[in-house]
Parts: C-alpha cells; sequence; structure tokens
C-alpha cells in the first residue's frame, strides 16, 4: 500500500545524504519533496501542514546541522513524528470488566464490517476468549446469513432474529444469549448505508444507548482514502468512537487513510485487514508501520505471525542444523509448510527489514512455484529427501512424473537447495551476504 509513498521519501531522503552538510536552502528542499509525498499518498492536507511545521522545527535546527550524518538524522525525525502522528504505541481493546464485553461495530455499507466481525472473533478466539457475532443488520439482503456464514467459519455462535424484529431489540436480546451460551465478548455487526443520513445515526446512537458498549469500532476501507477520513469524522460527530479498523490494507491503495484517521478523529487506528481471509487481521502498531512507509520492515506482526503459526521447539531444531548446513529437504518441507501458514511470501518480505531494497523492483514472488517444489519433495522416498545425492537420472524421471514437473525443474530445485545450503550456513556465522546473492530456492 505505501510503496508510491516509500519511493517518494527515499527519494528525498537520497538527496539529503548526498549533501556534505545541510543548509537551510538544500533543507527545505529536501522537506519539499517530502511534503509533496505525503499530499500524492492522500494524507490529509491539514495533516500534512502540522506534519510538516513539526518536523521543519525540528529539521532546520542546530542539532540536525551540525549532524555527523544529517541525511540520517532527518530519516530520523520523519519516522519519530509518523510515529506520533499515528499514535506512537499500539491501542489494545478495552473488554476488561463486565462480561459479556460488548464490541459495536460501526460504518458505511461496503467497508467489510462483517466480514471484519469474523476476523475480530478468530482473533479474540485464539486468545482464549469467547465471542459471539450478533446480526444486527436487518435491512441489507442476506446481511443475516453472510453473518451466520462468517460466525461459523471463525468458529463462533451467532444470534440473530426473525426478519422485521428491531435492531434495538436483537442487541439488547444478544447479552441474555450469550451469558446463556458462555459467551464473554459480544460483537454487534450494525446496519450500514450507502451515505450517512439521519436515520442510520438515530438507529446506531440508540443502540449505543441501549447496550453501553465497552468499545465503538468505525470500519473503513483504506482505499477510501479520504473518503473514509470524512466518514470517519461524521460517526464521531456522533457516537463516542474508541477506535478505527482499516480494511484492505494489502490493497493498491496510496495509504493516506492510515496516516490521517487518527489525527482527524483523536481516535486510535486498533486493526488493519491485511488481506482476504479470516486469519488475516493484525494488531496495528504505529511503530511498524512508520518502518513499513520508510522501508524499514515490520518486524514486530512478522514476529507476532511467526509467534502464532511456527512450532518454536522445530524451529529451533532447524537453526541446529542450519549452522551446520546438515538439513536436508525434509527439513526443508517442514520449514515451507510452517512459512504458508504465515501468509503470502511478498507479504512476509515485506516485513523484513531492508529486504525490498534488495529485491529488484517489479519482482513476482514465485507463490506457484512453491506448489511445485512440494509436489517435488512430496515426490521423493524419504531416504532422497534425507541423501538428496542419491537422485540419479532414473530417480529424477520418477519424482518428475509423481509431481507433474520436469526433469529440468528437478534439477533446478536440487541445486538451488544445495546454493540455499550454503547461503543459509554463512548467514548463521554472522557472514551476510553481497547484494545479489540471494538464490532462486522459492522460500528461501
Amino acid at each position: 500500500m505505501f510503496e508510491s509513498l516509500s519511493e517518494r521519501l527515499d527519494k528525498a531522503f537520497r538527496n539529503l545524504r548526498g549533501q556534505g552538510t545541510l543548509t537551510e536552502k538544500n533543507m527545505k528542499e529536501g522537506l519539499q519533496e517530502i511534503r509533496l509525498a505525503l499530499l500524492e499518498a492522500d494524507v490529509n492536507f491539514k495533516v500534512v501542514k502540522e506534519f510538516m511545521a513539526d518536523v521543519q522545527e525540528k529539521a532546520l535546527g542546530q542539532e540536525v546541522l551540525k549532524s555527523i550524518q544529517p541525511g540520517q538524522q532527518v530519516v530520523k525525525i520523519v519516522h519519530d513524528e509518523l510515529m506520533k502522528v499515528m499514535g506512537e504505541e499500539n491501542a489494545p481493546l478495552k473488554i476488561q470488566g463486565q462480561s459479556p464485553a460488548i464490541i459495536m461495530m460501526v460504518g458505511l455499507q461496503g467497508q467489510g464490517k462483517t466480514t471484519t466481525c469474523g476476523k475480530l472473533a478468530l482473533y479474540l478466539k485464539k486468545r482464549g476468549l469467547h465471542p459471539m457475532i450478533v446480526a444486527a443488520d436487518v435491512y441489507r439482503p442476506a446481511a443475516v446469513k453472510q453473518a451466520q456464514v462468517v460466525a461459523e467459519q471463525a468458529g463462533v455462535p451467532c444470534f440473530s432474529l426473525e426478519a422485521g424484529a428491531d435492531p434495538v431489540d436483537i442487541c439488547v436480546m444478544a447479552k441474555g444469549e450469550a451469558q446463556m451460551k458462555g459467551c464473554n465478548v459480544i460483537l454487534l455487526d450494525t446496519a450500514g448505508r450507502t451515505h450517512i443520513d439521519e436515520s442510520m445515526m438515530g438507529e446506531v446512537r440508540r443502540i449505543q444507548k441501549s447496550v453501553e458498549p465497552h468499545e465503538i469500532l468505525f470500519v473503513a476501507n483504506a482505499m477510501q482514502g479520504q473518503d473514509a477520513v470524512n466518514s470517519a469524522r461524521q460517526f464521531n460527530e456522533a457516537l463516542p468512537l474508541s477506535g478505527v479498523i482499516l480494511t484492505q490494507m494489502d490493497g493498491d491503495a496510496r495509504g493516506g487513510a492510515a496516516i490521517s484517521l487518527i489525527r482527524v478523529t483523536g481516535c486510535p487506528i486498533k486493526f488493519i485487514g491485511t488481506g482476504e481471509k479470516l486469519d488475516a487481521l493484525d494488531a496495528f502498531h504505529p511503530r511498524s508501520m512508520a518502518d513499513q512507509i520508510l522501508g524499514m520492515g515490520d518486524v514486530i506482526s512478522l514476529v507476532e505471525k511467526a509467534q502464532e503459526h511456527v512450532d518454536q521447539e522445530k524451529a529451533l531444531k532447524f537453526q541446529a542444523k542450519a549452522k551446520k548446513a546438515s538439513w536436508d529437504l525434509e527439513d526443508f518441507l517442514e520449514q515451507l509448510q510452517q512459512i504458508k501458514k504465515m501468509g503470502s511470501l511478498s507479504d512476509l518480505m515485506a516485513k523484513i527489514p531492508g529486504m525490498s531494497k534488495l529485491m529488484p523492483k517489479g519482482m513476482d514472488l514465485p507463490e506457484e512455484e512453491l506448489k511445485f517444489t512440494e509436489a517435488i519433495i512430496h515426490s521423493m522416498t524419504p531416504k532422497e529427501r534425507r541423501n538428496p545425492k542419491l537422485i540419479n537420472g532414473s530417480r529424477r524421471r520418477r519424482i518428475a512424473m509423481g509431481s507433474g514437473t520436469s526433469v529440468q525443474q528437478i534439477n533446478r530445485t536440487l541445486k538451488d537447495f544445495e546454493q540455499a545450503k550454503k547461503m543459509m550456513k554463512k548467514l548463521m556465522k554472522g557472514k551476510g551476504l553481497k547484494r545479489g546473492a540471494m538464490p532462486s530456492f522459492p522460500g528461501m
């Protein structure tokens, strides 16, 4: 999402780093480049104005002008100011206290509220809570059915009433239903409209007064840009919003909404949707987002995904083998399957600091090739996986037939596997890699 903004900022920083010393003249030229980059990324112009005033005040101070590496200092100032704009710290859900805790989801139609209810239900379920989704949208065709399907996919109960029921009654009755079913969190999937109108606001206000939710979360599509910011402002004037969830953060948009929403509404972004699957919901970390915008990766989200999906005991065993370069194709298959649980390769690579600069522009990661690699390894015998040197010509033809690939693909996989072993051994010994030394072995 932030690729365009990252490129523009990187260009501005390169120009500043190229200066022997920073003067007020060349600093202002660099800051103007940063300002244009933010505006082109669809950041709210008032936010840009305040942001640049803060950056300029720090950047033109004596501290920067006397710095040994002034360009790097400017990067740090922009990074710190981005964090400040986006809230500095992750804002967790405030659902402690009375049970069941009630989370009310509001927003315009088509922003992904129902799917987000399912994602949040799964997120909470994985953390030991017992959520229930409430289908309170009685207007949109098949809305109740969609809520039921999403709840079933998340493995949580869904509460609904017959057609024509009052949404306020549904939400009030859901509290008793949750207590009967042992659910300690209720997710209210309220109705949206194609535009904001008084009847819509009146209904959500009546629900809010009747059930007194612990959290009121505004769900907005990040692809909407300034429209999402304006809608959030109007909802915030009508309701005591406590946070925002941004959907489609994986989409091809300019990303300005994420930077603008907190400053405009005063509400923190609590979660971001990063894909279509129900497990594609991440807690929002301002530091990670600032890191991503400045091309520094997103280590926090990467670690969270690893903790959630990777078997730590197996990972440690693989690490010990990697140090000696004694791992085999059986070990690699196991690692490949764990990596697949964490999401797409392109998403994971984007979270690794510096990796975006190492990878050629426009390069597509071989997601499909991963499937072929897995099929190739599955077509080998356990003995062949443990000792690839046994794989002679006749064995290669058999593996190719079994995996639906060619002998050439088998040859390339085995060659890249050996290169990957050497690379891993160097990395584990802390020797690092030269630019362009990345092997083509899928998954590495």
